[in-house]
């Protein structure tokens, strides 16, 4: 496969992505709530992102609800229709990923995604479920049989150096049939050692910073998203991160 080193950042809004496309970045993968894990944006979102940043790569997240990935039927009805309408307001891939109750993969319903994806002939992206699922060698084995052009992974591990050996693993087994990207945890400090010790050209970082938001407590009530120093603030996408993670990961491509 075509080896194009990148360095593809997770935002959770409109901001994130212009930090990112004004640090170099030349994929997203585009959600809102990152604190539920990511889920799916809003239509005005991914279209001020393509409007404004047009040459930019966007993955839209599809999932409707934060924990696990075993989707009921009225779910699975928004995911669809989701997948449909963010395909068709210029997405360039859609993040998906759905289990079963055994962890194994869901291939009815991925593979109707899939099929909604490849008929505006963009990119499917299977996210991080792989990570919850109980086989990664078959499921990796289905998801190419089922056509997905590329896996987010941790290696099922919390994060992607901690998971670096199946990383690895899987990318010297099937990095010729599906690209591997490796995610949670990865910045500009351990991202050439996680390339130099799996093999993987793709990393996944939120290149996270923080923003003040004074309003977040009031006298008895409390929105917080973090405690301590941080009870006020919120997360959002480092230009200066993104960029010297685009920096170094290029550097990484040219040795």
């Amino acid at each position: 496969m075509n080896r194009n080193y990148v360095a593809e950042i997770c935002c959770g809004s409109f901001y994130d992505a212009k930090q990112a496309a004004l640090g170099g970045a030349e994929r997203i993968e585009l959600n809102s709530g990152l604190m539920l894990g990511g889920l799916t944006p809003t239509i005005s979102t991914l279209c001020l992102v393509k409007e404004q940043f047009p040459k930019l790569k966007v993955v839209a997240m599809v999932r409707p609800r934060g924990a696990g990935f075993c989707y009921t039927e009225e779910d699975f009805l928004v995911m669809e229709r989701e997948c449909q309408n963010l395909l068709e307001h210029g997405a360039d891939g859609i993040a998906f990923g759905c289990l079963k109750e055994d962890a194994s993969l869901d291939q009815e319903k991925n593979q109707k995604l899939i099929k909604i994806i490849k008929s505006f002939h963009k990119e499917a992206v299977f996210h991080r479920a792989f990570d919850c699922s109980k086989d990664p060698w078959g499921t990796m084995e289905q998801l190419i049989h089922l056509g997905v052009d590329r896996v987010l992974t941790s290696g099922l591990k919390a994060t992607a150096l901690e998971g670096a050996e199946l990383i690895g693993e899987l990318q010297k087994r099937f990095g010729d049939q599906i690209e591997i990207l490796a995610g949670s945890g990865v910045n500009v400090v351990n991202a050439c050692e996680l390339m130099e010790k799996t093999g993987i050209y793709q990393v996944h970082s939120s290149c996270k910073a923080w923003n003040t938001d004074l309003t977040t407590v009031g006298e008895s009530v409390s929105y917080s998203i973090a405690s301590g120093e941080r009870e006020r603030q919120y997360d959002v996408v480092s230009k200066d991160l993104v960029q010297g993670l685009v920096e170094k990961v290029a550097v990484f491509g040219r040795k």
